[in-house]
């Protein structure tokens, strides 16, 4: 992973080089950004450019060895921590599982570099397992940063998902998180550093990681061949800065979701029940994901017809059809106060789908308030 392939973000890129050039990289990390972000891939571009043998001004050169190993994630003094399913009895010397599981790891950052803990436990079959990164595993760590490097660069520990530290895991790495060794680098990556233990928070430097904009993931969209200008925008507009939630969409553009969310509104507020029914059925039918991403579809609708209302057309990111919806409902149906009330019940849509509530039941009461709010309205 190079600088050069992660869209945008050059303010960020600059800094993390820059401080590499002037010896100002701190020795722990935290690489935080919201679900969909570049919070793993700046992290290992970072490594990318600490271990390159003829490092550029703004990249790493992308063709040495280490490059090369780096691209494969094989890099000797380059290791990894990251949630692992939690044992009864923690056996040491099942060695060939734990390579099986680096591996798979591996596999699962190269192939989905965007992706989040939920897609690491489907990638990996880890449905309905708890999962954490356990006081053995931190123990691991301090054995491998003992070791002197292997090729006599940096020594980089990188834990992705650091929320997954048991306490005592959390407490174990401390000291040397705080008192590392000499050309020793902690980098933690999460999308959850609210839930990060604030004694790990202190010893960290934080690096922020914003969400794409709408013009990096559609520039991006089109360079890869992912999708056309029309089906870019779109996408961009429902991903919402998400590259994770834009890959997924890619394949899903013809599902038009704003357009269901048009017919939705539409079936609340001339309460067709038998409509309402027959969708919340449907939307039980699909995948959690589909799920969820019909609702925050539905909230970047309302967040549109929010900017509408108050007169900031130059930021709405809706077009044709969508757009025209967009002016029809704003004003004469949804008015600022409704459309509040309406935001609140969304995420609450959202909020229990993702403590797998019943899909059926949460759109269906969702329908019911939406249908009765219009009521009120009309």
């Amino acid at each position: 992973m190079q600088f050069a392939d992660i869209p945008g973000l050059p303010e960020t890129k600059e800094n993390l080089i820059n401080a590499v050039k002037h010896n100002h990289l701190a020795h722990a990390l935290l690489f935080h950004g919201p679900e969909g972000s570049a919070n793993l891939t700046m992290a290992l571009a970072l490594c990318t450019y600490l271990y390159c043998e003829k490092p550029g001004d703004t990249d790493s050169c992308g063709t040495c060895s280490s490059c090369q190993r780096m691209s494969r994630l094989v890099v000797p003094d380059l290791n990894f921590a990251f949630p692992t399913i939690t044992k009864a009895k923690e056996d040491d010397k099942d060695d060939d599982e734990k390579v099986d599981v680096l591996t798979s790891w591996r596999k699962f950052a190269i192939e989905q570099p965007y992706g989040n803990v939920h897609d690491y436990i489907y990638f990996n079959t880890f449905e309905k397992k708890q999962l954490n990164i356990s006081k053995g595993a931190a123990r691991k760590i301090i054995q491998a940063l003992s070791l002197m490097s292997f090729e006599g660069g940096y020594k980089i520990m990188m834990i992705w998902a650091p929320e997954f530290l048991h306490p005592s895991a959390a407490n174990a790495l401390l000291k040397i998180l705080e008192e590392p060794q000499p050309k020793t680098l902690f980098i933690l990556v999460t999308s959850q550093a609210d839930q990060l233990l604030t004694t790990i928070l202190s010893r960290t430097q934080k690096v922020t990681i914003r969400g794409f904009s709408d013009e990096e993931v559609k520039s991006h969209l089109i360079n890869k061949g992912l999708a056309d200008e029309s089906s870019a925008d779109q996408i961009a507009m429902l991903a919402d800065g998400n590259l994770r939630e834009a890959y997924r969409l890619v394949d899903q553009v013809e599902d038009l979701q704003v357009k269901k969310i048009r017919e939705w509104f539409l079936s609340c507020y001339k309460a067709d029940f038998k409509n309402i029914f027959a969708l919340a059925d449907d939307f039980h039918k699909s995948d959690k994901e589909a799920q969820k991403s019909l609702v925050l579809t539905g909230l970047n609708v309302l967040r549109e017809i929010l900017l509408k209302n108050a007169g900031l057309d130059q930021l709405l990111r809706t077009h044709d059809e969508d757009r025209a919806f967009v002016n029809n409902i704003s004003g004469k149906v949804l008015k600022e106060e409704h459309v509040g009330k309406l935001y609140e019940e969304f995420n609450m849509a959202h909020y229990h789908l993702e403590r797998n509530g019943n899909a059926k039941f949460i759109l269906t009461d969702l329908s019911m308030n939406v249908a009765k709010l219009m009521a009120k309205i009309s």
